[in-house]
């Protein structure tokens, strides 16, 4: 006779793959949604802030879907190893490109942004914009 309860090992195991899956899927949607910001927001900070938040949220929900779907194993160790770099190395490129820009003199576009492509031609151009308004 087949055991046919809600916890058995057929049951468990679609499960943990179903789980696995959609968390991938939705690590690859928060990826895409921070694709989508990169070509939205205006200036260079909010660009950033953008690809690097949902980047890390987005790879790490993909990385544990793969995991689970991988089920205890080695490839699971592996992925663990990837997430841990990558925790330690995209939050450290975020704030040493944000370092660099400020000491290269990009400023942050402050004020209100209203949709309208403007072409800047460097720090006094924007500047220039701003006194005419």
């Amino acid at each position: 006779m087949a055991d046919t309860s809600l916890f058995s090992p057929e049951n468990l195991e679609a499960a943990r793959v179903f789980v696995g899956s959609a968390l991938a899927l939705t690590g690859a949607v928060f990826s895409a949604a921070g694709s989508i910001g990169v070509l939205r927001f205006p200036d260079f900070y909010t660009r950033m802030h953008s690809a690097s938040v949902t980047d890390t949220l987005g790879a790490t929900l993909v990385l544990f879907g793969l995991m689970l779907i991988g089920g205890w194993s080695l490839v699971s160790f592996k992925l663990l190893c990837i997430w841990i770099f990558f925790m330690f190395t995209s939050p450290t490129a975020s704030n040493a490109a944000a370092n660099g820009a400020m000491k290269a003199g990009l400023e942050p576009f402050l004020g209100k942004w209203t949709g309208q492509k403007i072409k800047i031609e460097g720090q006094e151009a924007l500047r220039a914009q701003e006194d005419r308004e």
